[in-house]
C-alpha cells in the first residue's frame, strides 16, 4: 500500500500534465477543438494538432528515455550522481550530433541525424570501458572520473567543431546544445518512440537483475548475475536512448538525475516500480519544463534545457551534500 498510493500519484501527475500542457501557451486553444480532430479546420486546430501535441509528445518520450537512463545507471554504478551526462554519453551522442550538422547535413538516410549521434554514444562507452580496464578489476570510481574525463573531451571537440564553422552552422549548434524541443508534426515523436520503447523495455527486462547489482556486485554474482553482460546490455540500451534524444532535442541535462531520485524517495528503490515510475514522472517533469518554457517569456520562447538546468542545478548541490558519505567507490 505504501508503494501503490505514490505510484497511483505519479500516473495522474502524468496524466493531468500530458493533457494540459497541450492546452497552455502563448495562443489560447478551446476545448471545443477536440471535437473535430481536422487540423485544417481552424488555426487553433492547426495549433494544437501539428504543434502542441507533437511537442507534448515529444518532451515526454525524450523525458522517459532520459530518466530511464538515470534509473539504470545509478542502480549499476551504485552511485546517486551517475547519468548519462557524467559518463560521457551525453557528450559523445552531442559530438555525433555536432558532426552532422557540420560536414553531413546533406544527408537523407533514415534516422541520420540518430546514427551519428549512437555512434558518437557508443564511441564514448567504448573510451570509458577501456579507460577503465587499463587498471586491473573494475572500479564504479575510476569509470565515473573515465566518464567525467571523456565528457570535456567531447566538449572540447564540440569547441573546435564550432570555431572551423561558418556562422550559420555555429548558431545551429549553439542553439541545438542548449536542448530544446521544436517541433511540427508527428515525424519526430514517432522516431523517438521507436528508440524510447526500445530501450525502456530492455531496461525493465533487467530490473531484477539491477535490484541485485545495486546492493553489491557479488550478491548479484551469487544469485547467477552475468555482470559483464548485464553492463553490456545497459549501457547499449541507454546509448540508443541518449542518441534519440540527443539527435532530435539536444543535450537536456539533470533530468535523469532528478527524476529517478525523486521517485525513489516516494517509491523506494525495488526496480520492478521504480523504473516504470521513473519514466513517468521523468516524461511529465519534461513536458511541464517545456510548457514553463514556451510560456515564461512568451511569445518568445526558453530552450527546454535552460529551465532543467536552472532546476538541476541546485539538486544537484543537494543530493552532492546529502551523500556525500555515500559517493564512494
Amino acid at each position: 500500500m505504501k508503494k501503490t498510493m505514490p505510484f497511483i500519484f505519479i500516473i495522474v501527475f502524468a496524466i493531468l500534465v500530458v493533457s494540459i500542457t497541450p492546452f497552455t501557451g502563448s495562443v489560447k486553444i478551446p476545448i471545443s477543438v477536440l471535437k473535430n480532430l481536422d487540423p485544417d479546420v481552424s488555426t487553433e486546430s492547426h495549433i494544437f494538432y501539428q504543434i502542441r501535441l507533437p511537442r507534448v509528445f515529444t518532451a515526454f518520450l525524450a523525458g522517459a528515455a532520459l530518466a530511464c537512463c538515470g534509473v539504470a545507471l545509478q542502480a549499476m554504478f551504485k552511485n546517486p550522481l551517475a547519468t548519462p551526462f557524467t559518463l560521457g554519453i551525453s557528450g559523445g551522442a552531442a559530438f555525433g550530433a555536432a558532426v552532422h550538422i557540420l560536414f553531413a547535413a546533406s544527408l537523407t538516410f533514415l534516422y541520420d541525424s540518430v546514427v551519428f549521434s549512437f555512434a558518437g554514444s557508443l564511441l564514448a562507452v567504448l573510451l570509458v570501458y577501456g579507460l577503465t580496464r587499463i587498471k586491473k578489476g573494475f572500479s564504479v570510481g575510476t569509470m565515473l572520473l573515465a566518464g567525467v574525463a571523456v565528457n570535456f573531451f567531447f566538449s572540447s571537440l564540440i569547441l573546435f567543431l564550432q570555431y572551423i564553422s561558418d556562422f550559420t552552422q555555429s548558431f545551429r549548434i549553439i542553439h541545438w546544445l542548449m536542448g530544446s524541443i521544436d517541433v511540427i508534426g508527428y515525424a519526430t515523436p514517432a522516431a523517438m518512440l521507436i528508440f524510447t520503447a526500445a530501450g525502456i523495455l530492455i531496461i525493465i527486462s533487467q530490473s531484477a537483475n539491477l535490484n541485485l547489482m545495486s546492493i553489491s556486485d557479488e550478491i548479484a554474482i551469487s544469485r547467477g548475475v552475468d555482470i559483464r553482460l548485464t553492463r553490456k546490455i545497459i549501457f547499449f540500451a541507454t546509448s540508443v536512448m541518449v542518441a534519440g534524444v540527443v539527435a532530435f532535442c539536444g543535450p537536456i541535462g539533470f533530468v535523469g538525475l532528478m527524476a529517478p531520485h525523486i521517485c525513489r524517495l516516494l517509491i523506494g528503490c525495488d526496480h520492478k516500480i521504480l523504473t516504470p515510475a521513473s519514466v513517468l514522472f521523468g516524461g511529465a517533469f519534461l513536458a511541464l519544463c517545456d510548457t514553463i518554457a514556451r510560456t515564461v517569456i512568451a511569445p518568445a520562447e526558453m530552450p527546454v534545457g535552460v529551465i532543467t538546468a536552472l532546476l538541476g542545478g541546485p539538486f544537484f548541490v543537494w543530493l552532492l551534500l546529502k551523500d556525500r558519505g555515500k559517493t564512494g567507490a
